[in-house]
C-alpha cells in the first residue's frame, strides 16, 4: 500500500476501488487498479470480491467481469425501471439469425468468420457487421493461421444486454461427443 495514502486511514480499499470503477466509463483491469493504488493484485481482487458480495445482497448495482477487467453496471432486474426513468427503451431486438450467430460466438469464442460460417452453414457477413455495430461483439485480434482472419468474441455490452456478470454465467451446453457410443450404434444399424 502507498504510504500516506488518502484511503489508508479513512476508507476501506474496497470503497476506493468502487469509486474508481464508478468514475470509469469503460472496464478497468486489475493491473490498472493495482498500479493506480499501489496495491498488490491479490488485494485488489479481494476488494473486488468484497464489492461483489455487497452488491449481490441488496443493491441495484453489479460487478461485471470480462477476462481481467471489471466494471460497475446496473442490476439487469431493474432494466424496466431504468427504461421508464430515462424515457426510452434500452433493449435491442435481435433477429433469429443474429441470436444464433451471437450464441455461437459466445460459446466458441474466440472464433473467426469462416469458423462461424462453417457452424451456421450460411454467409454471416451482414449478421456479424450488425452485431459489431450494436456493440455486442468485438474484434479480439487476428488468428495466427494462414490468412490471419479476425477473431471475434462477445463484449461487455453483450454481458449487460443479457444480464450476465461474466461469461461464466452462460448456461452449460451439453454437446454430444463426436465419437459417442450412440452415434457409433446408429452408424452400425
Amino acid at each position: 500500500m502507498k504510504e500516506n495514502s488518502i484511503y489508508q486511514n479513512k476508507f476501506a480499499l474496497s470503497a476506493v476501488v468502487e469509486t474508481l470503477l464508478f468514475v470509469s466509463s469503460t472496464p478497468v483491469s486489475i493491473n490498472q487498479l493495482s498500479t493506480a493504488l499501489g496495491e498488490t493484485q491479490k488485494r485488489i481482487k479481494g476488494a473486488i470480491t468484497e464489492l461483489e458480495e455487497k452488491y449481490m445482497l441488496a443493491s441495484g448495482l453489479r460487478l461485471q467481469r470480462k477476462g481481467n477487467k471489471v466494471q460497475i453496471t446496473t442490476a439487469p432486474e431493474l432494466s424496466e425501471v431504468i427504461e421508464t426513468f430515462t424515457g426510452r427503451e434500452t433493449t435491442t431486438t435481435l433477429s433469429r439469425p443474429a441470436l444464433e450467430t451471437l450464441a455461437i460466438i459466445a460459446f466458441k469464442q474466440p472464433i473467426t468468420r469462416p469458423m462461424l460460417e462453417n457452424v451456421r452453414g450460411v454467409n454471416s457477413d451482414s449478421v456479424v457487421r450488425n452485431l459489431l455495430s450494436k456493440g455486442l461483439v468485438e474484434e479480439l485480434g487476428r488468428s495466427d493461421r494462414l490468412g490471419r482472419a479476425v477473431l471475434y468474441g462477445t463484449s461487455t455490452d453483450f454481458l449487460s444486454h443479457f444480464g450476465l456478470n461474466s461469461l461464466d454465467d452462460l448456461p452449460a451446453v451439453d454437446l454430444p461427443l463426436e465419437n459417442s457410443e450412440k452415434q457409433i450404434k446408429i452408424l452400425k444399424e
